[in-house]
């Protein structure tokens, strides 16, 4: 394991060194909470997204796509999931276990990166990460087209974010834009930890 972080280190040098011929800017959105280095502009679209439990909760797609491939940052909105969850309880009854609603939330970095080792043809990196003390999982994979994908997920204030950077074999990794994440509070300034916590909290649960 040290040595694939080692070639996982090595690969965003040699992107790093390489960035000069794509400008690179910073991007936040303080109403999703994150900051980034972006390649470009992204545009924005709005969409309904199917959890893994089949609730349907709103979700923001940033992207880019240029010559060098396609970057993408996903926020999932999971903080109505509880109630929704509790409107399907009502509906079909004691079949539906309450605890689904917190599983659904609890489990989306999973679910997440699932979805992106099937798509896959190989994976070559797959393994816990975090940032600012907060957790979340890193992939690295090839796709069936050749192309590669560097994959980040984190689950913060029950909300899911999903880094994605898509680009042909014969480009340097695109480690920048999967490193580069930050969390900020509304004011735009940067969350960070001393401590790990217990970031999975679920609207309307109260945790004694």
């Amino acid at each position: 394991m040290p040595f694939l972080r080692l070639i996982i280190l090595a690969s965003t040098l040699w992107f790093c060194g390489s960035a000069v011929a794509q400008r690179w800017i910073p991007y936040a959105s303080a109403t999703d909470g994150f900051r980034i280095m972006a390649p470009g502009e992204f545009a924005i679209e709005e969409i309904d997204f199917e959890t893994e439990y089949g609730i349907v909760v709103p979700a923001r797609i940033f992207s880019h796509e240029n010559d060098t491939g396609r970057y993408s940052v996903t926020v999932v909105d999971y903080r109505d999931a509880q109630r929704l969850h509790d409107e399907r309880l009502r509906e079909i009854g004691p079949i539906y276990q309450p605890i689904y609603g917190q599983v659904d939330v609890r489990g989306s970095v999973a679910y997440a990166a699932k979805k992106i080792r099937d798509r896959a043809s190989t994976i070559e990196y797959d393994a816990y990460h975090y940032i600012s003390r907060i957790d979340g999982h890193q992939l690295q994979t090839t796709n069936p087209d050749q192309t590669r994908t560097f994959a980040a997920i984190y689950l913060y204030e029950s909300r899911l974010y999903v880094i994605e950077a898509t680009a042909s074999p014969d480009i340097a990794p695109p480690g920048m834009f999967q490193q580069s994440l930050e969390f900020i509070d509304e004011d735009g300034e940067v969350i960070t930890y001393r401590n790990f916590r217990d970031v999975y909290k679920v609207s309307g649960v109260v945790e004694r």
